[in-house]
């Protein structure tokens, strides 16, 4: 019985290496990328591609074993609900108060430890964010969070309370 069970795990194992998901990788223009419209500095830039991008863009970089299965579904998702969450290719064709709460929101996951991942940093140790790394980041979008106060009246910005 143990045998012909593992014979058919073997059999199914194989046979779903052959169904992956459609790869995170865009050819297509960047003209909502969010350094098109806030600056981002090259010190940020770089922390974006290193402990970001991978979750948070239209072009993740795939390890090796990601194209083993069940990790490339599983990977998938993660990719997918984090482009859910907030996609800087993609970050300037959501609302302004999106915007804004998206920046508040990367302020408290990266002050909190939230962020990246630590199922992400098991694995991709530069992408533990030092000290001076989270500062230039939450800084930065304090920065366009500032930028958007500053352009933008207050209650385009911010959810009215209801009554």
């Amino acid at each position: 019985m143990f045998k012909k069970l593992l014979i058919v795990l073997i059999v199914l194992f194989i046979g779903i290496q052959f169904y992956h998901a459609k790869p995170n990788k865009s050819t297509v223009d960047e003209a909502f990328y969010i350094g098109k419209k806030y600056p981002v500095p090259e010190d940020v830039k770089s922390i974006l591609a290193k402990a970001c991008n991978d979750c948070h863009s239209n072009n993740t970089r795939y390890p090796w074993y990601a194209k083993v299965q069940p990790v490339d579904w599983w990977t998938n998702r993660h990719v997918q609900e984090g482009k859910r969450e907030i996609n800087f290719d993609e970050f300037t064709e959501r609302s302004l108060r999106f915007q804004y709460n998206k920046m508040d929101e990367l302020i408290e996951q990266v002050k909190e430890n939230k962020m990246p991942l630590n199922s992400y940093t098991w694995i991709h140790k530069d992408a533990i964010l030092t000290q001076q790394e989270k500062e230039a980041l939450t800084g930065w979008a304090q920065s366009v969070r500032d930028s958007l106060e500053a352009n933008y009246p207050k209650d385009s910005l911010v959810r009215k309370k209801r009554p």
